[in-house]
């Protein structure tokens, strides 16, 4: 038996009715040992309440924006940065609409790309980058 602590994350690709995808800088005062700063919205689920449920709590929380229609599941991916913890990290691409009222705590900047610029972005979240690399998104 592991004295790992396992956690579940959700991720979302937010694509606006543009054809261009978010992606938050995180703050280098809350995230200092962070390489690879631009990531898609979400974060921990929280136990007891569902995937769809937690993903649209992060991106009302993080971006104030409003998931439509229901999110295609990209991957799984292991994500063993941190000692101790093993965190499934379950990553969504899905349309969004509103306004975006950045949540400052957690990051200091958004941004919409086109996927040609996120194909050669740098600074991009390693796990999220793997997924670009991979095409995954754009199948």
């Amino acid at each position: 038996m592991s004295d790992l602590i396992l956690q579940v994350g959700v991720k979302i690709l937010l694509e606006n009715s543009e054809g261009k995808f978010l992606l938050l800088h995180r703050s280098a005062e809350k995230y200092q040992n962070i390489q690879g700063r631009w990531d898609m919205v979400g974060g921990r689920i929280d136990a007891g309440i569902g995937l769809m449920e937690n993903l649209q709590r992060e991106v009302s929380e993080e971006t104030g924006l409003t998931i439509v229609g229901t999110p295609k599941l990209i991957a799984a991916q292991d994500i063993l940065r941190k000692a101790g913890y093993h965190v499934v990290r379950l990553s969504y691409l899905g349309k969004a609409e509103g306004e975006i009222k950045l949540d400052t705590t957690e990051n200091d900047e958004y941004k919409w790309y086109s996927k040609e610029e996120l194909e050669i972005l740098e600074d991009m979240d390693v796990y999220l980058k793997e997924l670009i690399d991979s095409k995954k998104f754009f199948e």
